[in-house]
């Protein structure tokens, strides 16, 4: 019962989600230097998430506030997940980023935030409205976008894998071997 509530709230909200912004962001990722990705909370497990399925995927990812994570710069991609588009600690980070000459994408429930009014694509997920994201009992605080979040960019994965005919076994070789 539990596991059918969530699979049909994250089905529903995914259905809901524009099928066109998986391209557009394959091709911001495609024409990125390098990646950049940040969240806070459980949309920051998310983000390390998918900078690990980008890594494996072969390409140039850093999570921000990581010591070994270099300077962004014009040419490279700032992607932030957050469900408000307004998450404090993370409003500065967009800033530096689009001084610095980053495109920005933004993966969030909501297409009009502070994050969203200084992005090259904002990532809505869901319809944008209290049908996607009203409280569901039993999914508490943000579960609804974090875990549709995480599927819609695993679809992005998929898609990059489809797309660029990777391999399992490539994708291992590039997999941490210091564990």
């Amino acid at each position: 019962m539990h596991q059918e509530l969530i699979l049909n709230k994250i089905n529903s909200v995914l259905e809901a989600t524009d099928d066109g912004l998986v391209q557009k962001i394959v091709s911001e990722v495609d024409k990125a230097n390098r990646i950049f990705i940040t969240g806070a909370g459980r949309s920051g497990l998310v983000s390390r998430f998918f900078a690990m399925r980008l890594m494996h995927s072969g390409y140039k990812v850093y999570m921000v506030g990581e010591i070994v994570t270099p300077s962004i710069q014009a040419g490279d991609l700032f992607i932030v997940i957050s469900g408000s588009g307004g998450t404090e600690t993370l409003l500065p980070l967009v800033k530096k980023a689009k001084s610095m000459g980053a495109r920005i994408a933004v993966v969030s429930m909501k297409g009009t935030s502070p994050m969203a009014d200084m992005a090259d694509l904002v990532c809505q997920i869901g319809a944008g409205n209290e049908n996607s994201f009203g409280i569901v009992k039993g999914m508490p605080m943000g579960t609804v976008f974090e875990l549709s979040t995480l599927v819609f960019l695993e679809a992005i994965v998929s898609y990059i894998v489809h797309e660029k005919g990777l391999t399992e076994e490539g994708m291992r070789a590039l997999h941490a071997n210091l564990e």
